[in-house]
């Protein structure tokens, strides 16, 4: 596809504090940015967006010292700046948030924050009551409260994120770089850190948010850099922009809005029900049936004991199922079956760490595609493989999915992670099965690919009949697709209602406030 590359409109071509030029990076055969420009505005928050492999965490670790570009120029306040490290991008006023805490659970909220620093005259001994008075008066400073003295792995995952962003505070950083902030918070956590990061602004330091959420685009950034191919394809002011022209010029076509259709009626069979499922502390569900061709949504907080449920389903959890327990597909009863003999039975899984659980990153894409495949979960002793059948059904696979590049003999960890996550989906749901539970199946996807996603899930249930367990820390995909919604607050599993409900009211019930 030929990408026509927008130049940046007079309103925002002066940008005194980050400005991008020209930058271009390949990895091999990949050209993850050709060109790309990128325009920030002093004192603005500026979002940075774009589909998955359109280059987006590229040009954010470029700018931040963690990768170098093989063309282009950076200029910092006015000054073109070349960065040897993290720490040289960090010393010269650049913080970057990243999606995934960089944080040491074990150790408190100042000793994280004192990380690097020198906390006394003598440079080799920690003063830990100068590192918790420092921490504290930052909090404060800035709005974002939290105990210096707490534990990170005792704190919820918001507090967690005012941690990182303390920390880039602490080193002085003038523009923060935010990647998918949002990604595992509740609403009113994103509230709050959008209050924050206002307050950030109007004090005079410069924002830069990449997300996939359009409306958050538009709540929280006053400019827009769009890239696609990893060029920039837009760059502007976002007045008299809408979330569907946004999204259009993110994937270069019409994004079709998903419509959920009819539910199914009191008399349809069940697909699965779990009953009596309780590790004490950990996971309390008492009585859950999806019926075929049913969304059940269930929303929550990460670490509300949705891993615990997603592992009881895929047959990974340790330890086993109480006696006193049920879980059935249908009528057949998964209790004692393997992770394989799930997949016999029709239970497909979405794992929700793609690198962990639904990958192995140093196979092709073709042996990924095929890793539970009928044909090969039934061998056993010697196999022998239709090699070029393999290949042919794939690269449809593989293209039907829109992953990119569409290479089939390429390693799976050469692919970006929105893709490595369409191989997954691809292989999971193009077998037809009788359940399907998605673990967070569109983190990291962009808004075309996650629409993609959600018409597959409908699709699933509404023309095979598919039962689908959706657990999600994203709530709109939650109210989005599911026909019921539940939620997982500190284990214990509540049926609030069905479609329709008012997402304030989901929200507060997954910081139990209600």
């Amino acid at each position: 596809m030929k990408v026509k590359v927008m130049p940046a409109p007079p309103e925002i071509s002066n940008c005194p504090a980050l400005r991008c030029v020209s930058i271009s990076k390949r990895f091999g055969f990949i050209a993850a940015l050709c060109d790309a420009q990128l325009c920030v505005g002093s004192g603005t928050v500026h979002a940075l967006v774009g589909e998955n492999g359109a280059g987006k965490s590229t040009l954010i670790n470029i700018v931040s010292g963690m990768i170098k570009p093989d063309g282009g120029a950076i200029d910092l306040f006015g000054e073109t700046v070349r960065f040897a490290s993290a720490r040289d991008a960090a010393n010269a006023g650049l913080g970057i948030v990243h999606q995934h805490f960089l944080l040491a659970d074990a150790m408190t909220v100042a000793e994280n924050i004192a990380l690097g620093h020198r906390t006394s005259s003598l440079g080799w001994r920690f003063d830990r009551k100068k590192s918790e008075a420092d921490a504290a008066r930052l909090a404060e400073e800035s709005g974002l409260n939290v105990d210096p003295k707490a534990r990170v792995h005792d704190l919820p995952v918001g507090m967690r994120q005012r941690v990182e962003i303390l920390k880039a505070l602490s080193r002085g950083a003038k523009i923060l770089l935010l990647d998918e902030p949002t990604a595992v918070l509740a609403p009113p956590e994103v509230e709050s850190l959008f209050n924050t990061l206002r307050s950030l602004r109007d004090s005079g330091r410069t924002i830069v948010i990449v997300t996939h959420k359009l409306d958050e685009v538009f709540s929280l950034a006053s400019d827009v850099t769009v890239l696609r191919e990893g060029r920039s394809v837009f760059a502007g002011s976002l007045r008299g922009v809408t979330p569907a022209d946004l999204a259009e010029k993110m994937i270069g076509r019409h994004v079709p809005r998903i419509f959920p259709g009819a539910p199914p009626s009191a008399a349809t069979p069940s697909a699965l029900s779990i009953s009596g499922v309780k590790f004490p502390g950990r996971l309390d569900v008492e009585d859950l049936e999806i019926k075929s061709g049913e969304i059940v949504g269930v929303a929550g907080v990460e670490g509300n004991g949705q891993r615990e449920l997603a592992a009881i389903l895929a047959g990974t959890a340790h330890p086993p199922l109480p006696l006193s327990a049920t879980l059935l597909l249908g009528t057949t009863s998964l209790k004692e079956c393997s992770v394989r003999e799930r997949s016999r039975a029709g239970l497909a899984f979405i794992p929700g760490d793609r690198h962990l659980e639904g990958l192995v990153l140093d196979m092709s894409l073709t042996e990924n595609l095929y890793l539970r495949s009928p044909a090969l979960t039934r061998a056993f002793g010697f196999a022998f493989l239709d090699h070029a059948a393999m290949r042919k059904r794939s690269g449809e696979l593989l293209h039907a999915f829109s992953v990119h590049p569409p290479q089939q003999e390429l390693p799976a960890h050469a692919l970006s992670g929105g893709n490595q996550q369409k191989v997954v989906i691809a292989r999971e749901l193009h077998t037809q099965p009788k359940v399907i539970v998605a673990f967070n199946p569109t983190r990291g996807l962009d808004v075309g690919a996650a629409a993609e996603v959600h018409s597959r899930l409908l699709s699933a249930a509404r023309d095979t009949h598919a039962g689908v367990l959706l657990i999600s820390s994203d709530l709109d995909e939650v109210l989005a697709l599911s026909d019921r919604i539940a939620v997982l607050y500190r284990g214990r599993l509540s049926i609030l209602g069905s479609r329709g409900m008012e997402k304030s009211v989901v929200g507060r019930a997954m910081v139990g406030a209600l």
